[in-house]
């Protein structure tokens, strides 16, 4: 069991920090001041999430590795985060998309969590909930103003919607890993959010006026498993190479 929780804290502290750090590439960039500073906050709330679920993985290892240690000195082979995330921001349109997708779904998620029976991840989950409400808020107002905005804000939000609509299936996976913690109370089952996630998401996109696809793609699946598409390996030698440049250091 303690392997099984030690690869699911890892997996979920993964997603929080990839997506992050895709977040924080918005700093300086951002259309409006206020929109950086949203982006901002809202990609410190997700690195925070990662520490506190790396620091209770390193615990569970038992190994002399820090939450640093698990962050930065991973080959992009042993992550687990789910391919959406590690997805370039591409624009605007596609980066509140991205993070509406997966904010409508873990903030159900963070709810559900706060029934662990693990007490430490329940009060984990419980911080995290509230400030997944902001993010699912804060990125479903930018879908439905784009999607029913201007055409070219249209035209974006439609093709964001072709791009990253196909990885919206992986977030309900369960491997084995996962379906151990379900069966001993201290997980939930992510298959079991996604009609919920789905009438939301469903209701945003009419207010956006935006057609659901015709026909569900193809689920792109395979970072819980450390398959990855190129994104990934760019990103990891941007976000590690200070701490492998100063082995050892702390800051």
């Amino acid at each position: 069991m303690a392997s099984a929780l030690y690869n699911t804290l890892v997996a979920w502290a993964d997603d929080q920090l990839v997506l992050g750090h895709r977040l924080s590439e918005w700093t300086g960039k951002a259309h409006v001041l206020e929109e950086e500073l949203a982006l901002a906050n809202m990609g410190l709330d997700l690195i925070g999430q990662a520490r506190n679920l790396y620091q209770y993985a390193a615990e569970v290892e038992n190994g002399g590795r820090s939450e640093d240690d698990l962050a930065y000195l991973r080959g992009e082979r042993e992550y687990r985060n789910l391919l959406m995330l590690e997805r370039p921001n591409t624009d605007f349109a596609h980066t509140m998309l991205r993070q509406f997708y997966y904010a409508a779904f873990m903030q159900r998620f963070w709810e559900a969590l706060t029934g662990s029976r693990d007490e430490r991840l329940a009060a984990i989950a419980a911080k995290a909930v509230v400030e997944l409400q902001y993010h699912r808020r804060h990125s479903a107002e930018w879908v439905i103003r784009l999607g029913d905005g201007t055409a070219e804000s249209a035209a974006r939000m439609a093709d964001a919607v072709d791009t990253l609509h196909r990885y919206t299936g992986e977030m309900f996976d369960t491997n084995a890993d996962l379906q151990a913690l379900i069966d001993d109370g201290i997980a939930t089952d992510p298959a079991a959010l996604r009609a919920e996630w789905e009438a939301d998401v469903r209701s945003v996109f009419e207010r956006a006026t935006i057609a659901w696809p015709d026909q569900e793609p193809p689920i792109q699946r395979g970072g819980r498993n450390g398959i990855h598409t190129e994104f990934l390996g760019l990103l990891l030698a941007e976000m590690q190479s200070l701490h492998r440049a100063h082995p050892g250091q702390t800051w």
